[in-house]
Parts: C-alpha cells; structure tokens; sequence
C-alpha cells in the first residue's frame, strides 16, 4: 500500500466493505410496532413507574460497533501482513540483481543482504533463475544460477572498502542482457553518489531498454564518512559528511591512537539542510599528534574512518636567523615571513635573539624533527658534525640563502655552490629578473600550479655538475635551481637559493610559497624511510601495505589485490590501493576510501522508469489472527450490552441470584484460569525455522573467535563448493552450542577440537550422544596432525587428541578402524585413497564395520554397514583448508602444500557430506559393475 507497510493476500476481498452501509440499514430496521387502541381501564397503569424499558430503535453507537466488528471480519479475510516481503512476484523472466557494494553500503548491508534474500527465495519458488551482480566488480562474468546457488555466493559478498564506479559495470550487464533477452531487474541502492552518478543512471535506462526496474532506497541506515581531517594550532578538526540533507542528524567522532585506545572525542551535529558539517577536538597537541585513526562511533564502515599518519602530526619546527635586520625591523625579517607560513601546520619556535649557533644547539637539544636556516654562514666543525649526525638519524634542515649564506663554505647544503650571489636586473648586469619556470616531476612539488607573478632579483648559483638536475626540485626560466634538495641516511637536506624575505625575490609573498613548505614539512614526517617524491639515484620510492581497512572499516590483513603504491600518494583508495596503513610501522603511509576533496551526493533517479521499494527491518507479521480476536471481543461486548439493554441480566439475578452469581464467577475464573497459549521463545522458534528451511550444515561454536572465524569459513567454503560441484544446494552453516540448541536439525556436525579446553557439561554430552544414536554424525577434528610426536601410535599423544579422548569418555562410542580402502565413504561421489585437509599425515577414523567372510568379498568394490557412522575423526584440520577469504583466495596455508591438495580436501568433505546423507547407498551391488570399471578391476 505505496509507502506504509501493509500488503493483502486477497485484497479483493476488501471490496466487501462496500456492504457496510447495507448492513448499517439492516441493523437499524425494527419489526411495525404494535396498533395503539384507547381502553379506558389502561390509564389506571399510566401512573406505575416501569423498573425496566426497552429501546424502540438500536443506538447509534452499538451500530457503528457492530460495523467495526463486521469491517475486521472483512479485512481478516483479506490476508493483511504487516510488513510484506517485498520481493517481486508473478513473473517467469529471470531476475538480475544489481547490488551497491561500496563503502557506503556498509552501514546498511544486513538490510541489503536480507533483502536480496527475499528476492532470491521469491524466484527459487517459482523456479526462476537469478543473476548476481556486484557493482564493485566490472569484469566478473555474469550468469543465471539456481536460487540456493545464488543465495550461497551472496553470502560470500561483503562491502568493498572503497568507492566504487558503478559505469564500470554497464557494458558486462548490456551483454548479459542481450543474451538473457526478457528480464527482470532489481537495484538494491544505497542511495549514494560518490562520483558519476548521474552517467551510471544514464546508461542504465539505455541498457534496460523497457525491462521492468525496481529500485531500493530507503528504509535503511543513512552513510556517513570523514574527510579533510587538520591539525589546525588550536584544534584537529574533521568534516563529517552525508549524502542526503533534511532533518537533524548527529553523532560522535572518537580519536584513537595506533593501539586502539581512546584519545577523545567530538560530537557533530547536522542543521536539516546541511550534508556536511565539522567536528573540533580540543586537545592539547601533544594528544592529538597520538591520534591515528579517527571514527564514527556506531557505525561500520570503511568511509565512517579516516586514518592519519605523521603528515597529519603538527610538528615542532625551528627557525634562527642570520640577518640582523630581525631584531631592528621585525615585520620585514625573514622570521617573519617563515612564522606566518609555517604556523597554520606546525608549531614555531623562534631561535634566541643571539648567536645563531646557540640557537641551533638549543633546538638540537630538544630533538626537533626540522629546523630551518635563513641566511646563516659559517658553523663551527662541532656544530656541523652534530648537524650532519641529527640528519642522518632522520632530521630535516631546510636553508635559504642570503649574503652570509653566499659568503660561507660548508658541506650543510645538497648542492656545491659558487662563492658569491648572482644578480639579475641590477644597473651593473645585463641579465633581467627570472621568473618561476617548472617543478620537477619527481620533486616533492610536483602537481603545484606555477605561478606566473613570481620574481627572482637575486639568488645563489650551484656549481654544474651531471647529478645537478636530478636534485633540482624548481628551476628558473634559463634553467638556473631555485630550490635543491637531496636525501641524507634517513634525513633531508634542502636549500632555497634565495633568501626567506623580499630582498631577494617576492616568493615569501605567494601562496606557493606556503604549499612548498607544506610538501617539505610533509617530508618530514616520513624521515625513517626514502619517501617518494624526492629526487634520488633510485627514482621514486614505493611503500607496500601493512594493514588494511575492510569495507566495514575493521583492520585486515592485506587482500592479495593489494599492490605497492608511491610514498606520497595522496589519492582515494581503490581496487589495487585499499585503505589503510602502507609502508614501516614505525612510520606508515595512510590511504583513506575519500581523499580530502571529495564530497557524496544523493543518486537522481528521476532518469529512470522505475518502481520503488525500501529495505525492511521487520520479519513480515500475519495478522489476521489479531483481527479476528479483535471482531471477537466487539461481538462479546455486543451481546453484553444487548442483554443489559434488554433487562435480561437483571431478570436472570432476580430469579436467580446466588446461582447466577455462581456460574458468572465461575466462568470468569475459567477465563482467568485458562492458561494463556505461552509464546515460544522466539530465538528458538528462528533457529528452528531457519535449520529446517534449507539442508545445512552446523559446527560447534568453541568460544574462540579465531578458531570459530576459520570454521565458519571453512564450512562457508565447503557448502560453496557443494552448489558448484553437486545437486546439493545447501544453506548457510549454523553454529550451534550442544548444550542449548536442538541438533536433531543438522546431518553432519563439525567439531573442532581446542587443545587444554574444558570438557562440555554433562547435558552438552547427553544430547550429542542422542544426536549419535538417533543417526547424526559428528566430525570430531583435533586439526595437529603435524604435533604428532614419531613413533608408533604417535598420533595418539597430541594435545588435541589427548582432549578428544577426555570428551569422549563419556560417550558411548562404537569401536573405531582408520577408514579402510572398499569403505563407501571413499566412493560416495568422488573416488578417494585419503581424505587430507590443511594436513595430510593424519588417519581418519570410523565406526568399525563387519566385514564379509563369503567369496565374493574381495570383490566388492564398496562396503557399508546398515547405517552411517555416528563419529568420525581425523587430525588433518579440513575445516582450515575449506576457509576462503571474501575475495575467493585461500585463508590458510597447506602443509605441506601439494598441487592439488586443497582440491582433494574438498573432494573429501564432499564425500563425507554426501555420506552421512545417503548412507551406504553406493554399497549395493547395484553400482557394483560401475564402481569396478571406474576402478580398473
């Protein structure tokens, strides 16, 4: 019913309310009265005042009740649910899924997940194939699959962390299409634009051409994300986006440092037309330079995070002078000039007002990471020795010339320079003043604008040499340097070759002017490794990733997409460079999914001819059952008044007093008394709907998350490849607790065994030995086959196994043999000598079976008991090499690693599941003459 949640399963049955004004007619209809005839003696009555009176016409009021009970009566019939499934129905094309799989789906991804759940049930009912396509991935091959296929690969998507380019994906669908022909198409939107949107729109109303298009929005968790993150001299700062606007929104941002503790935080809040807004840490900076990761509290995803590495840090710098004119005219100084552009990114320290010397050693005291020099000569040898040993541990000196520095001879400079300075435009010269020409590509200025307005009037010259140019960051326009710089161990040397304030040229006056020291300072945040960007013998340096971010914004270990990036990449993250942290812990690179410049927007979807839908948060409700208990008490309450309107209660207390009173009680007690039908409890009632829905297979949840993340993946994995391979189409593997669920649900149970853990309580055991007798199976897995001590019955002595033996002790356990080669479990569907999982040394153990004393027992190629074998055990760790990361590569590592072991282990987990669900059924005789054939005997 357009927005409101609210569906029929008969809504023709509404039109039934078009009788109430029928029935208001006919419930007001009274029989003629009785003819009126004057009889004298009746007036002897007229005085008697009657105890009792009976309306001549029905109230209004008890009318209209009666038609409210008639109206629930109609809509009951109609089937209302609340809160509908919304998936499409009626149609027999096949139906393509379009799925938002960004960043900005993260926050609502179990509603996008549980929606197009819906979709897929809704087709596999009527037996319809089913297309999913993730938007993060253009050259992924688009075909139908089964819906219980489907619903398994839908299961392995998750959120990329970074924001994707659904244009990308329009030629794959239009080739899909035009093969596929009729289609219907569903687009479970987030709602967010973060770049060429409007294009994507485009294109997909010309793809689809007039196929059917229903779009989702709506009804789910609005994204949210943090960019421009600064340091400002008073505060950090951080702009907080959204894509919609309307309505107050708020939250907060917490700071955290590289350990995951908390620094502080900073609430935001949205105005109802704002989609961007700010949030302020008021810290003193020593605390906000620990920040390395700022958040959204309470939301997961990877654009909610802005991590920060040293260029975010707001370093101390200092700055001494050798110009007298400092101190006599202070608003013309160099110190000047230097303080107004360092300080809205770092915090400036003025050297003593005297020898420049003292200065230095002062700031070399307190371990200052940078330290700039304007127009200082000469240093004594010690000085330079202590200089040169501060660099190469990570220090940068940044130097500008002047006539003291042009007069001075030292080694402190990247380049050899010519005594003297070189004057341009003067009387005595022919030469004119120099403009700014280029920055070097492989400088760290590179991608600055180059401004046209700036003049050099003086400078100092280096000495040619052949590594001249590839130190040169910004030359002239006759090709003369204007800044060199060259790296030093771990350090940085840098020279401007003209002074700090005007007298040389007007570059202190210029907005570049701050950008350069802002790059240089950026530099320095990076001194315990070559960054790139700076000219060098080696060219560009690269950093290669530490940890990444994934689209819920958690910290992973690196995709195996992941790929080296330059150390002064400054872009969003994407597909090769995923957000995080690149290069040395000590001094990491951060990636973030936005860069600082980027904004998101609402998708216009006004370009499509679409039907809308939103994301539900609510399992659908029948109710029916609360109408007509409610059209049910109306007409109780109905008769109740009827019988006080028509005195026949106070007729029945009359003549009856005490044995009405009685039955009335009665009855009320009854009603009291009667126990109310006690609801089931509803985690329950959902574990037993979903595990009777689909066949699935269960693992113990041990406690231990590591262990239970790589089950659960391996049975993910496994029951994948069972859609893939068999007519199995499985559901999502449960994980379950002995002690507290029902397993009676599950054919195979996988139990990973943790050595040294606690023996599960007596009820746990009780149940899994009446799941073991009633025809499950459990997989018991002690995953150390490589512990195993040499020797005889050395597999025996491991630590798991030695926890095995103690949960086992109190089972009942039939007598157990290592799988011998004619057992069915090698042949139920693939044909197996061994059954290896991340190991393969270890023996895999089953109930012991009779075996054939007639002829005809050598010759039969498959034997099986009556049943299957209610326990299984093995050490080989199957589950480890079942486990499949989101992106489809391996988990673990096999030991020790053959080609085509992991294959073999699914082989194997295949015939164990097909084993415990047909029993000995490959141990007729029946497939005897084929398994022989296959067999070669």
């Amino acid at each position: 019913m357009g927005g409101f949640p609210l569906a029929f399963a008969q809504p023709l049955l509404l039109l039934g309310l078009i009788s109430l004004p029928v029935l208001w007619w006919l419930l007001r209809v009274m029989p003629p009265r009785p003819q009126r005839i004057a009889f004298p003696p009746t007036r002897l009555l007229f005085d008697i005042t009657p105890k009792e009176e009976t309306p001549s016409r029905s109230p209004w009021w008890l009318t209209l009740l009666r038609l409210l009970a008639a109206a629930l009566i109609i809509f009951a019939a109609a089937g209302p649910i609340w809160n509908p499934q919304t998936g499409t129905a009626g149609s027999s094309a096949p139906l393509t899924i379009l799925l938002d799989d960004g960043w900005s789906s993260a926050a609502s991804w179990d509603a996008r997940v549980r929606a197009a759940d819906e979709l897929i049930a809704n087709a596999d009912s009527n037996r319809r194939g089913v297309a999913l396509v993730p938007l993060s991935e253009p050259n992924r091959d688009i075909t139908l699959l089964p819906g219980g296929t489907a619903r398994v690969a839908l299961r392995q998507l998750s959120p990329k962390p970074f924001a994707i380019d659904r244009v990308d994906t329009l030629p794959a669908l239009e080739r899909f299409l035009k093969a596929t022909g009729d289609s219907e198409i569903v687009w479970l939107s987030d709602g967010v634009d973060t770049g060429r949107g409007a294009d994507f729109t485009q294109g997909l109303a010309k793809t689809i051409g007039d196929r059917t298009l229903t779009i989702y929005d709506g009804g789910a968790t609005p994204a949210h994300a943090l960019v421009a993150a600064e340091n400002a001299a008073a505060k950090m700062t951080v702009k907080v986006l959204r894509a919609n606007s309307g309505g107050p929104d708020g939250g907060v941002v917490r700071g955290l440092d590289q350990k995951g503790s908390p620094v502080g935080e900073a609430k935001f809040l949205f105005t109802p037309n704002d989609r961007e807004t700010e949030a302020s840490f008021d810290l003193p900076v020593e605390l906000r330079n620990d920040i390395a990761r700022l958040e959204i509290a309470g939301e997961r995803s990877a654009g909610a995070v802005q991590l920060l590495d040293k260029r975010w840090r707001r370093r101390a710098i200092g700055i001494v002078s050798g110009a007298t004119n400092d101190t006599a005219q202070p608003l013309l100084a160099s110190t000047f000039y230097l303080t107004r552009a360092l300080a809205p990114f770092a915090d400036v320290r003025l050297g003593d007002r005297g020898a420049p010397q003292q200065a230095i050693t002062q700031f070399l005291d307190q371990k200052l990471p940078m330290i700039v020099l304007a127009d200082v000569g000469t240093l004594s040898l010690e000085l330079r020795e202590r200089l040169n040993a501060w660099i190469d541990a990570g220090g940068v000196l940044v130097r500008f010339a002047g006539p003291r520095l042009a007069q001075g001879d030292d080694d402190l400079v990247p380049v050899k320079l010519r005594r003297g300075d070189r004057s341009l435009g003067g009387s005595l010269t022919w030469e004119k003043p120099q403009h700014l020409a280029s920055f070097a590509a492989d400088g760290p200025f590179a991608g600055l604008p180059v401004p046209k307005d700036i003049t050099v009037n003086r400078q100092v010259l280096a000495e040619p040499n052949a590594a001249l140019a590839s130190k040169s960051w910004a030359s002239l326009v006759d090709g003369t340097p204007l800044v060199t710089g060259e790296r030093r161990g771990k350090g940085l040397v840098t020279l401007f070759h003209v002074s700090a304030d005007m007298r040389w040229s007007d570059l202190p006056l210029s907005g570049t002017f701050v950008e350069m020291l802002r790059r240089v300072v950026d530099i320095s945040g990076y001194t315990s490794t070559p960054g790139a960007g700076i000219a060098g013998e080696t060219g560009a340096e690269t950093v290669a990733p530490l940890r990444t971010l994934d689209g819920f914004g958690v910290f992973t270990p690196p995709p195996s997409t992941a790929k080296p990036l330059a150390a002064d990449y400054r872009d969003r993250a994407t597909l090769d460079h995923p957000p995080g942290f690149y290069g040395p812990a000590d001094g990491p690179l951060a990636v973030n999914a936005l860069a600082s410049a980027d904004r998101i927007g609402p998708i216009d979807f006004s370009g499509l001819k679409a039907n809308r839908a939103s994301y539900t948060n609510a399992e659908p409700r029948d109710l029916r059952g609360i109408l007509l208990s409610t059209a049910l008490a109306l007409f109780l309450v109905d008769a109740i008044i009827v019988a006080l309107l028509g005195g026949a209660i106070a007729a029945m207390f009359r003549r009856r007093a005490v044995s009405t009173a009685l039955a009335v009680a009665l009855a009320l007690m009854t009603v009291m008394g009667t126990p109310m039908p006690s609801g089931a409890d509803p985690a329950s009632d959902d574990f037993a709907v979903k595990s009777v829905s689909q066949t699935r297979l269960a693992y113990v949840v041990t406690g231990n998350a590591d262990v239970d993340s790589i089950v659960k993946s391996g049975m993910a994995g496994l029951t994948l490849f069972l859609a893939q391979r068999t007519a199995l189409e499985a559901g999502e593997p449960v994980g379950v607790d002995p002690a507290r669920d029902e397993l009676s649900f599950f054919p195979l149970i996988y139990w990973p065994i943790i050595p040294g853990a606690a023996k599960p309580p007596q009820e746990a055991i009780n149940r899994i030995d009446a799941y073991m007798k009633q025809g499950g199976t459990v997989l018991f897995d002690t995953r150390d086959a490589v512990e195993a001590p040499p020797g005889p019955n050395g597999e025996s002595q491991t630590p798991g196994m030695l926890t095995l033996r103690n949960i086992l002790s109190s089972l009942d356990v039939p007598e157990l043999e290592p799988v011998p080669r004619e057992h069915v479990l090698t042949k139920t569907f693939y044909l197996l000598r061994d059954f290896p999982g991340r190991f393969n040394s270890g023996p895999t153990w089953v109930e012991t079976l009779p075996r054939d004393d007639g002829d005809d027992a050598a010759s039969r190629p498959a034997r099986g008991g009556d049943g299957v074998s209610p326990i299984i055990i093995t050490s080989n760790d199957l589950a480890g090499a079942w486990a499949m990361r989101p992106d489809g590569q391996p988990m673990l590592p096999l030991t020790p690693g053959e080609p085509r072991q992991r294959e073999f282990a699914f082989r194997a987990g295949v015939n164990i599941v097909m084993y415990t669900l047909t029993g000995n059924y490959k141990a007729d005789q029946v497939h005897a003459p084929a398994l022989i054939e296959r067999l070669g005997q």
